[in-house]
């Protein structure tokens, strides 16, 4: 049992005043008897956030970057035609709001966005991209399948590095990219007058006006993902409340969390059973498993003596 929490820690300001009173028993003690992983160590402007790089790891996804070929794995998962040899990425609708000196991008996924509505708008765009190369297929109502050689090697940002933020900052530079941003400005004309945002702004919802590339690349050959025994399970409570800097919200999560998943684990690790608990912050992971006694006694002491605040700081 291997359980991956993103935004256990987030490098918001707030969050040290939200961690003085955080209080995770079940956590605490779940760690004293847990043995510590080689951390992944990063800071906040990779490409790639920490709980991503955890996740392509149990998945044996081995990738630079901004490079982890999510695209690429769905499609196989939905058992597109040439998935398994060809570039793939993400096209996410999204809304980017003018701000003072910025762009920044609203949050994801955009609300009551309808599967018409969004394969309206797959319709409507689909032959600017096909004129440079680029295939769109739906895969769910907001996100869509975008198959093309231009995203091997592509180095994107996750949505969940731009939520929130200045678009700027986290746009591909890569001269290869160029049709893409020159498509990104295409695009954002045209959502401008189409009928369906004129349909979301009488009903006072967040227009579509641009959309977000991510998760490029391309599947090594021969790649195989884990048996579904070894998939790790990603709690993602705490991500909305985080982007939001909600911190009442997130510390109300962390503690219905501590209860409902991390409660079990430690009912696992009584039992003799293997576990594994992935803490993702925005720069950095941390990974204890359960360990044979000898090798976890000699770590309790470093690790189950430390706060659980200066654990949670680290990452």
């Amino acid at each position: 049992m291997h359980l991956i929490i993103p935004y256990a820690a987030p490098s918001s300001q707030g969050f040290a005043a939200a961690l003085a009173n955080l209080k995770l028993p079940h956590l605490q003690k779940l760690l004293s008897r847990l043995g510590p992983l080689p951390p992944d160590q990063g800071d906040e402007f990779k490409l790639s956030p920490p709980h991503e790089r955890a996740l392509a790891k149990a998945w044996g996804l081995s990738a630079a970057d901004g490079c982890i070929p999510w695209a690429a794995l769905q499609a196989r998962q939905t058992g597109h035609a040439g998935a398994a040899d060809q570039a793939w990425a993400f096209i996410t609708l999204c809304h980017w709001q003018m701000n003072t000196g910025q762009v920044v991008m609203s949050a994801l996924p955009l609300p009551a966005l309808s599967p018409a509505q969004s394969d309206a708008l797959l319709h409507a765009m689909r032959p600017y991209f096909e004129e440079d190369g680029i295939r769109l297929l739906p895969d769910e109502p907001g996100r869509w399948l975008a198959q093309g050689s231009i995203f091997a090697d592509l180095p994107t940002a996750s949505p969940d590095r731009v939520v929130g933020r200045d678009v700027a900052v986290w746009m591909t530079t890569s001269p290869a990219a160029a049709p893409l941003r020159r498509l990104q400005n295409e695009m954002q004309m045209l959502l401008y007058t189409h009928p369906v945002n004129d349909a979301r702004e009488a009903l006072n919802l967040t227009p579509v006006n641009s959309f977000w590339l991510h998760g490029s690349g391309a599947l090594t050959n021969g790649y195989q993902p884990p048996a579904d025994s070894a998939k790790p399970q990603v709690i993602d409570t705490l991500r909305a409340f985080a982007l939001a800097e909600n911190w009442p919200g997130w510390t109300q999560a962390w503690q219905e969390l501590d209860a409902t998943h991390i409660q079990p684990l430690l009912v696992a690790v009584s039992r003799g059973e293997p576990v594994q608990l992935t803490l993702c912050g925005e720069r950095s992971s941390q990974s204890w498993q359960s360990q044979a006694q000898p090798v976890w006694q000699k770590l309790k002491g470093f690790f189950g003596s430390q706060p659980l605040s200066e654990l949670l700081e680290k990452l």
